[in-house]
């Protein structure tokens, strides 16, 4: 095992829960617990499942360490005498994450109302496990499902993923560059996620470079000396049309010198009439497959009109709104009891609410996708393993991948992940992909799934288990 989780890296509730499920003696008793979400994010219709790989990462590795053992130790509570027990304590000592994981592949198409994970162990060890998972699968699945919307919008253009410096820290950006690429980025310019990843690095250069010489075009020259065989020029550093012009210049001597220069990139301005005259001044120079990149807080909703309007940008550089989920800050999944197992057998449990969305279902969850002729999904059945599949033909979406705590599924490379994010997307009918007034995807529960639901939210006391 690589290097240990930390166990702490939860709620603080979650430690006095599991504590108090031991005091009560039923801390070992097995748990069903489910994590979906209930509402898709950015007014769509779908979301990409992401952050799965580095949730079961976190779990395979996540063990309860000595010096978190110290630290709980010396809680107190509000009498001032230790909050957790001695034998607690040394219950907890070397303690691992011994559960059963399973979950949607990385890069699944995903609904609302339909389970993306499901945990099975030790109740107060799959309790525990609530905010890690929540945290690592929220925002990756935010950001992978803006990224595949934005990359949607591009339609075949390359998008580049720009955001570290906008990003919520070090950590924040590391995992939106990762969440990004699996909703189908071609590059980014976070050279430290491009090495862990195995991403390609990509950039330009900043006005700074500009700035730094006597005059735009020594600048672009400098630049070319430097990079001939990587050389896009940021052009509106002063005046845009005029840096066009030097830029063309430059790449014109690139080119009798035998290099290829890459393109130019527009930063700011009225980047659909920009791109229309650049590109005008490029073809008459010569420079047909010079392309144009577009910066300049994009997003799917810029880029699709800029596309609808016929500009002549042939990539994408996308930062801010991308990495931050800008128009959405979080996923809002959740993480529900759903069953646990007594002497005979498993029983549900449900979460009654005011407010019926929040009502959760009860039982061991799978959901099953359901196919047409045509190779589309025609939507998803939500049921209960105990119950017996539903009456009907389809692919159960959750995949065994932990049991006892260890992997049973081959690690995937987050370009993997991509691959099948954009092989899955395409079974999803395009109405359900629009980016705007899309349709709900059809999500139902089986017929005895929701039979119990009624029962249990009717006020019918669940079954002892």
């Amino acid at each position: 095992m690589s290097s240990p989780a930390p166990a702490l890296l939860t709620d603080f509730y979650q430690v006095t829960m599991a504590y108090a499920h031991w005091v009560r003696g039923r801390h070992l008793q097995r748990a069903s617990f489910t994590l979906g979400f209930r509402r898709a994010p950015f007014g769509g219709a779908f979301a990409l499942a992401a952050g799965i790989d580095v949730a079961l990462d976190h779990l395979a590795r996540w063990s309860v360490s000595d010096d978190e053992l110290d630290f709980l130790a010396a809680q107190v509570g509000n009498d001032g005498r230790p909050l957790f027990s001695a034998p607690f304590l040394a219950f907890l000592k070397g303690q691992r994450f011994t559960g059963d994981v399973w979950a949607a592949p990385e890069g699944t198409p995903v609904f609302p109302g339909a389970p993306v994970l499901r945990v099975e162990g030790p109740l107060w060890l799959a309790q525990w496990v609530e905010t890690p998972l929540l945290t690592l699968i929220n925002f990756h699945t935010l950001i992978a499902t803006k990224a595949a919307r934005v990359v949607a919008a591009a339609a075949g253009d390359p998008v580049l993923e720009f955001g570290l410096r906008r990003a919520q820290g070090f950590d924040g950006g590391l995992s939106a560059t990762r969440a990004a690429f699996v909703g189908g980025v071609h590059g980014t310019s976070n050279t430290h996620a491009a090495r862990l990843l195995g991403v390609p690095a990509r950039g330009t250069h900043a006005h700074a470079w500009v700035m730094a010489h006597d005059d735009e075009a020594a600048a672009f020259d400098a630049w070319a000396d430097a990079m001939p065989n990587n050389a896009t020029f940021l052009v509106d550093t002063w005046d845009t049309l005029t840096g066009v012009d030097r830029a063309i210049a430059t790449a014109r001597r690139l080119r009798a010198a035998g290099h290829r220069p890459v393109g130019i990139r527009l930063d700011s301005g009225d980047l659909l009439a920009l791109s229309r005259e650049a590109r005008r001044r490029l073809d008459a120079a010569g420079l047909h497959d010079m392309l144009i990149l577009a910066s300049d807080d994009l997003d799917e909703h810029r880029i699709a009109a800029l596309k609808a309007a016929g500009a002549p940008i042939g990539a994408w550089g996308v930062g801010t709104r991308l990495v931050t989920g800008h128009d959405q800050p979080a996923l809002g999944g959740v993480y529900k009891l759903s069953a646990l197992e007594g002497a005979q057998g498993w029983v549900g449990r449900v979460k009654r609410s005011d407010n019926p969305a929040k009502s959760s279902d009860p039982g061991r969850l799978q959901v099953r996708r359901r196919w047409g002729p045509n190779g589309e999904a025609l939507g998803d059945t939500v049921y209960a393993i105990d119950d017996g599949p539903p009456p009907h033909p389809g692919d159960d979406l959750l995949v065994l991948q932990l049991h006892a705590g260890v992997a049973v599924q081959p690690a995937r490379s987050v370009c993997a992940a991509a691959d099948h994010a954009r092989a899955a997307l395409a079974r999803i009918p395009a109405a359900h992909r629009r980016l705007e007034s899309a349709p709900p995807y059809p999500v139902e529960r089986s017929p005895t799934l929701a039979a119990t639901r009624a029962r249990l939210l009717a006020g019918g006391a669940p079954e002892s288990p």
